[in-house]
């Protein structure tokens, strides 16, 4: 299935990209706060809001030994996983009336869930699509109980191995879950533009037949851009207010104006794809005139033979085409022509 829809709008090839917003942590522990940036979210032209469903204990253990310890060189290095995922998690009775706000302002929310409880409570909530994120793409207990909703899914599939997101599809399929879309996705924090390695969406389109798209951790736009041009029907980026607002995302998120900035461009390389066409445009018609055609330049008497001196192929394009040239060269006018004339076959004998 190559095209499905989440609320109103369809997804997949030759429709408009679906842009995400995702909050993720900039949430900063502040309704308030959150709420305007749901408005700037519209504001921005995002379609559509995402949040992430989750609790410390839920995704981790409080615990200081070496393997809850983050390092390796990420921004959160130090960090115990449970500090981190306290500090990131969002209130989940805030959701709702978030769902609530963006609604109203035409937007679509959804959210990831990391858990059956979580998966449960955004059910209830009625949202119309699941997201599972990337480290989640491993979690096949989860992926069957997402799948049984029936609800479409955007699945993104950093790290994972094209194996591994095989058997994610399969899983999903088997446990009988709505349609799939998949998000090429390098888990890194930023993600540097030489990782990203664009060309696979062709291929994931291609191997596992489904709408494909692009969660984007790179600074700046061009990434997401060069994505809709290879075929990408969703970019995901993460929004924030200000980046000089702490928090263990903001640093990596776009800002209203450079989201703005990335939608418009977006929407303009939609319109700069168009579709397969050999088709002169409107204004292409009208230029045509200036192109080369076949041009008395210099006085012709009746009977004269035209030569490469007196017939060239020249701008505009008023004359006979440049395929009678060699047809012309020897033949002689049927009158006086004057030099500046756009030849024409009653102006040949024969």
């Amino acid at each position: 299935m190559m095209e499905f829809k989440i609320g109103k709008r369809i997804i997949g090839p030759g429709h408009p990209t679906y842009v995400i917003a995702e909050l993720s942590a900039n949430h900063a522990n502040d309704f308030d706060l959150t709420v305007r940036i749901l408005h700037a979210m519209k504001e921005a032209g995002a379609d559509a809001v995402k949040v992430q469903t989750y609790t410390a204990d839920t995704l981790t253990i409080p615990c200081a030994e070496p393997p809850f310890v983050i390092g390796g060189g990420t921004l959160w290095d130090g960090r115990t996983l449970h500090d981190l995922y306290q500090e990131a998690s969002m209130p989940w009775d805030w959701q709702p009336k978030l769902q609530q706000i963006a609604t109203d302002l035409g937007m679509d929310f959804f959210s990831t869930p990391f858990d059956i409880t979580a998966l449960e409570f955004l059910e209830a909530m009625n949202v119309p699509v699941h997201k599972v994120a990337s480290f989640e793409l491993v979690d096949l207990p989860l992926l069957r109980h997402i799948a049984a909703t029936r609800k479409p899914i955007i699945m993104s599939t950093g790290m994972g191995t094209s194996a591994e997101i095989e058997e994610a599809l399969d899983t999903l399929r088997l446990a009988g879950s709505g349609p799939v879309a998949l998000l090429k996705c390098t888990s890194a924090y930023p993600a540097a533009p030489k990782d990203m390695h664009l060309h696979t969406l062709q291929d994931m389109a291609a191997r596992f037949h489904v709408p494909v798209g692009l969660s984007d951790h790179t600074l700046g736009n061009t990434v997401a851009i060069a994505a809709v041009a290879l075929g990408a029907c969703i970019v995901e980026k993460h929004f924030t207010l200000s980046r000089a607002t702490p928090g263990p995302d903001s640093s990596f998120s776009m800002e209203p104006g450079e989201f703005r900035g990335m939608v418009d461009a977006i929407r303009m390389t939609e319109a700069a794809l168009g579709h397969v066409s050999y088709e002169a445009s409107l204004d292409e018609v009208k230029s045509r005139v200036f192109r080369r055609s076949l041009f008395v330049v210099a006085d012709i008497e009746a009977g004269e033979a035209f030569t490469s001196s007196n017939v060239r192929c020249i701008r505009p394009g008023y004359g006979l085409h440049s395929r009678h040239l060699e047809t012309i060269i020897g033949r002689t006018a049927t009158g006086d022509i004057k030099r500046g004339t756009p030849l024409t076959m009653d102006m040949v004998k024969g």
